[in-house]
Parts: C-alpha cells; sequence; structure tokens
C-alpha cells in the first residue's frame, strides 16, 4: 500500500521560510518522479515543483528563485523549501508521485493526471 505523508506546514509571517516534507512508503522512490502542489481556497491546483527520478527540476513561474525541491533517497522523502513567502503562497500543499517506468530518469510530470499517488496535504498560512 502506497502512502504519502506530508509534514511541516504551518503558520509564517511573510518573508519567512518553511521546510515541507514527503514521507513515501509502499513504493520504489528512486523509480518515481515527485511533485508538490498547492491548492488554495476558490482557485484551481497549481504545480509548484516537480523532480525527476533523475534530479532534474521544474518549478512554477510564482514560486522561481524562492522554492526548491529536493528529495533524500535514503529516506524515501521529498523537501520543498520556502524562502521569502508571500501571504499568496497560503495554501494546502500536496506532494504527489508519478513512476518513471521504462527507465525515463529525465521524467518531470506537469500534469495533476500524471502523478498516480497523492498525500493528503499540509497547510502553509502566510501572514501579511
Amino acid at each position: 500500500q502506497v502512502q504519502l505523508v506530508e509534514s511541516g506546514g504551518g503558520l509564517v509571517q511573510a518573508g519567512g521560510s518553511l521546510r515541507l516534507s514527503c514521507a513515501a512508503s509502499g513504493l520504489t522512490f528512486g523509480s518515481y518522479a515527485m511533485g508538490w502542489y498547492r491548492q488554495a481556497p476558490g482557485k484551481e491546483r497549481e504545480l509548484v515543483a516537480a523532480i525527476s527520478s533523475g534530479g532534474s527540476t521544474y518549478y512554477g513561474d510564482s514560486v522561481k528563485g524562492r522554492f526548491t525541491i529536493s528529495t533524500n533517497n535514503a529516506k524515501n522523502t521529498v523537501y520543498l523549501q520556502m524562502d521569502s513567502l508571500k501571504p499568496e503562497d497560503a495554501a494546502v500543499y500536496h506532494c504527489a508521485a508519478a513512476a518513471a517506468t521504462y527507465g525515463r530518469s529525465w521524467y518531470l510530470p506537469q500534469r495533476p493526471g500524471e502523478y498516480k499517488y497523492w498525500g493528503p496535504g499540509t497547510q502553509v498560512t502566510v501572514s501579511s
């Protein structure tokens, strides 16, 4: 049974930092591309960042230069370091996993439908 569990959310002042973690179990972590999505009330789900199994990264325009995605394969964990947080970054953040089948270490999925497994999310609130 695959499980993704996020942690690290909370309340932070604008300009502050948070690091989100997503612990994965029940899958071969090194064979998956991982992504972080967020969804705020009344807004569409947005891809924040993604990382391929080979280490290539993608960032949404709104977070480039402020957020960093990384993985620790030994801990089956993906991280999202969020710096210079803004009130508009407030949302529920979900991690997601997409199988990089056939050795596609370059695979960087950018559509929600490409991700097979999802975590329940962690709330990030940014006060102005």
